[in-house]
């Protein structure tokens, strides 16, 4: 069977082979330092890594394991001090010119002013569904926890345990959904002062450097994907034998609260709301009603 797998043939090997545990292995069990030389670290016996920024180069990890929907929780501190210039990417991706991609992507500042969460979410090759939030702590303090929950019925971005973006699946639109290519967990730290902070109006103060951001914590309850085959953590597969349920589980009454609380007091821009961005009309994803 190839990299993209058929759905109806996937929900059967999930039918038959829902067996297993989440994984929560160590960072030398889950992931491999795949650029960057020294700059990536893993240590504390396997339960933290780090990624760090030069001049030189910046650096980055991936996973072992491919996964097929499930939920995927990483703890990161992020850039502390000045981090303007820099990105911190922590998403899920398939390969090649039709990937999928579910991003999170946190863009540095000057030094007492907020990051910029920027999520992102391709399907088939083609993303452009751009929304991005300031958060309502210091991410550079203290760990804080951020998820994906990946469905075939929606994609739910969180901050610690705090719903902040549903993406929908609106394939009755002629939209298409992340839902039949395995994808990677992937992380980079890496100079993009060329865009990410004020359009690229500041730049890295390569002064601060080496700029330095940490893992630990990470849990997928997961489908995993291995030549054609899949095991599912047990906890998870009501979603594929009773979605309905579960996605009301997932984002309830309280998960809706919060949800509209972010984005009424914390998101800063919504690609569904650019109308000079889309002056020809909104794409058909953002007439779906909102949660």
């Amino acid at each position: 069977m190839g990299r993209i797998l058929n759905l109806t043939v996937l929900m059967t090997l999930l039918v038959v082979t829902m067996v297993g545990t989440a994984f929560s292995g160590s960072f030398n069990e889950e992931f491999d330092l795949t650029w960057g030389e020294h700059r990536g670290k893993i240590f504390s016996g396997g339960k933290m890594l780090s990624l760090s920024l030069d001049r030189v180069s910046g650096s980055g990890f991936k996973s072992k394991k491919e996964y097929l929907f499930g939920r995927i929780d990483m703890q990161l501190k992020l850039v502390a001090g000045n981090s303007a210039g820099t990105v911190t990417a922590y998403y899920l991706s398939s390969e090649g010119p039709t990937h999928d991609e579910i991003d999170f992507e946190f863009l540095g500042n000057e030094t007492g002013k907020p990051y910029v969460l920027h999520t992102n979410v391709f399907a088939q090759g083609k993303g452009n569904r751009e929304q991005q939030f300031y958060l309502w702590f210091d991410p550079t303090k203290n760990f804080h926890t951020y998820s994906l929950v990946w469905r075939p019925q929606h994609i739910i971005f969180m901050v610690d345990n705090v719903p902040i973006r549903v993406f929908n699946n609106a394939e009755k639109l002629g939209v298409p959904f992340p839902k039949n290519q395995p994808m990677k967990i992937y992380s980079s730290l890496w100079n993009a002062d060329d865009w990410a902070t004020r359009g690229g109006l500041v730049k890295t103060d390569w002064s601060k450097a080496p700029f330095t951001a940490y893992y630990r914590g990470f849990n997928a309850a997961a489908c995993t994907v291995s030549s054609g085959s899949s095991f599912c953590d047990p906890k998870f597969k009501s979603s594929f034998t009773n979605g309905e349920s579960q996605v009301a589980n997932e984002l309830n009454a309280y998960g809706r609260r919060r949800l509209r609380w972010v984005q009424k007091y914390f998101m800063i821009y919504d690609y569904c709301s650019d109308s000079k961005r889309f002056p020809q009309g909104f794409p058909p994803e953002c007439r779906k009603s909102r949660v």
